[in-house]
């Protein structure tokens, strides 16, 4: 006797976010959904519905950023741009922008992570004006769930989970799975870390879940090379924001040819930031949209061009290592020529000398508001007098590690009263306390001023000095001027004042209203 054997349904297709669908779901197959109508309970077949439901606050501008962390998860409402002055410090220096010392990057984890967890844990995406994406001013009410949850509803409570939350509901139904799709397509920002072993093939598959994302950071654990680049530049077509930070067991490989064409294909490129610039060699970038260029660990360029005539603020650390034979001047009198538009500009290296200093000035950036020249030794009170002299409208201005003096603040007190609000000298080994005095009594907009490491007594800076020894040491009178040193600060306007390391000092008056940051770690001689 033939016998008809049932069919048995087959298996539903992965769902858009990447995870398998239970299969259970092909058994209920018909059952999805509701036949009647959400709103008069008659049935859907042929039935026009007047009764009208107004539409939920889901059509409103949708700004919430989601962020993640290895141990906790984040929600935090936030609009687009201030993600972008939110973004996630790292060992980059941030002489520049000192008003955002605050720690915004929840979302990129720096705890280990099993590679099976990867996937759920380390996204962090912004879905910010999703709703001008995504049509949501049609009915959106129609469409009711199995539950008789209306899409608006349903878009509202899948929008405030984290990653991990979305991926799991995603398999609940087709509805659910339809509206997570659109919620990954109207991210605009993944923060992602890279462990060490995964393949690159994870993160092309994350960039594709989001091909509307324009802002991506990355903090890597494993190298970072030309195939993850080439990944990046492949899947992100409209990136308009990238940084990349490096573990300490990662390396960067990418080199100057790689780097310049990355930038020269991303045409709405205009912020890169990148950590282990070791190997690039030399490297030529042209842009007509970058305005933002961090660069750190570089070392020994050959060459170095910039074509990047929106190019607003530009940031380049240099290794520690007495072999680096970078030209400063050469680069330096490069910005110039291509970079007219530039403000802020931050260098820290120990080439840095009074020659490069001329150079800048002699650039005449018109624009230039915010000055930091970092580790050069050479940098004497003449630089501190020709960069007063070109650039007269300074705001904020970095000479830490420099050999300026007293003489130098003076020139400084002159020409910026009316303008510098940062000032910045930190182990600065010959300005003393009369000329910090002088700096708060002559810069009357001054709010935030860094003199750690500058009055310091040469006994701390033995290592052979038993700094348990409690007894009071004796000190000879050629240092005694080094040692015993007094500062009253009045100042109106001063907010943050930092002092650390400095042990010369052995007494401190303040009379600062509106200060509320005041770091004196390490003043060992400093009496209550």
């Amino acid at each position: 006797m033939h016998h008809s054997h049932p069919k048995v349904a087959a298996p539903p297709p992965p769902d858009a976010s990447g995870g398998a669908v239970d299969i259970s779901d092909g058994k209920r197959g018909k059952k999805r959904g509701n036949y009647n109508c959400g709103r008069c309970g008659q049935p859907k077949k042929g039935h026009v519905c007047n009764v009208k439901t107004p539409i939920s606050a889901a059509v409103t501008a949708v700004a919430t950023a989601i962020s993640t962390d290895s141990s906790h998860y984040a929600v935090s409402a936030s609009s687009s741009a201030s993600a972008l002055r939110k973004a996630a410090p790292s060992r980059l220096r941030r002489a520049l922008s000192f008003d955002d010392f605050d720690d915004g990057g929840a979302a990129i984890s720096s705890g280990g992570i099993d590679a099976s967890e990867m996937e759920d844990r380390t996204v962090g995406d912004s879905f910010a004006d999703a709703d001008d994406d995504l049509d949501l001013k049609m009915d959106l009410d129609l469409d009711l769930d199995s539950c008789g949850l209306p899409a608006s509803l349903r878009w509202e409570v899948l929008r405030r989970l984290p990653p991990v939350g979305l991926l799991a509901a995603a398999q609940v139904s087709k509805g659910w799975r339809e509206t997570a799709k659109r919620l990954w397509k109207a991210a605009e920002e993944l923060r992602l870390r890279v462990p060490a072993n995964v393949r690159v093939g994870f993160v092309a598959s994350m960039l594709q879940k989001c091909p509307g994302i324009v802002r991506l950071s990355l903090r890597m654990e494993s190298d970072f090379d030309s195939t993850m680049l080439a990944c990046i530049a492949f899947s992100c077509s409209n990136l308009e924001y990238m940084e990349v930070s490096m573990s300490d067991g990662a390396t960067n490989r990418i080199n100057g040819g790689e780097l310049g064409r990355f930038v020269a294909d991303k045409r709405s490129l205009k912020c890169l930031k990148m950590e282990g610039c070791s190997n690039l060699g030399g490297f030529v970038l042209c842009s007509a949209s970058l305005s933002t260029l961090w660069l750190s660990d570089l070392h020994s360029l050959s060459k170095m061009v910039f074509n990047c005539p929106q190019l607003r603020e530009i940031s380049l650390e240099f290794s520690r290592q007495e072999n680096d034979s970078t030209d400063l001047t050469t680069m330096i009198e490069g910005l110039g020529r291509n970079c007219s538009r530039l403000q802020n500009i931050h260098i820290a290296a120990l080439r840095l000398s009074h020659a490069a200093v001329l150079a800048l000035t002699a650039a005449q950036l018109r624009g230039l508001r915010m000055l930091s020249l970092v580790l050069g030794s050479e940098i004497t009170d003449a630089s501190v007098a020709a960069i007063a002299s070109s650039y007269p409208n300074l705001e904020l201005l970095d000479l830490s590690g420099s050999g300026i003096s007293d003489s130098g603040i003076g020139i400084i007190c002159n020409v910026f009263p009316e303008t510098l609000s940062r000032l910045l000298l930190a182990l600065c080994p010959n300005v003393t306390s009369s000329g910090i005095q002088f700096a708060t009594a002559q810069l009357p907009l001054l709010e935030l001023m860094d003199c750690g490491m500058t009055i310091c007594d040469p006994d701390s800076l033995n290592p052979t000095t038993d700094e348990d020894n409690c007894k009071p040491q004796e000190t000879s009178s050629t240092n005694m001027h080094l040692t015993n040193q007094k500062l009253i600060i009045k100042h109106s306007h001063l907010k943050k004042l930092s002092l650390w390391g400095c042990s010369g000092l052995d007494a401190l008056y303040l009379n600062c209203p509106q200060l509320n940051d005041l770091n004196l770690n390490s003043c060992r001689n400093l009496h209550p």
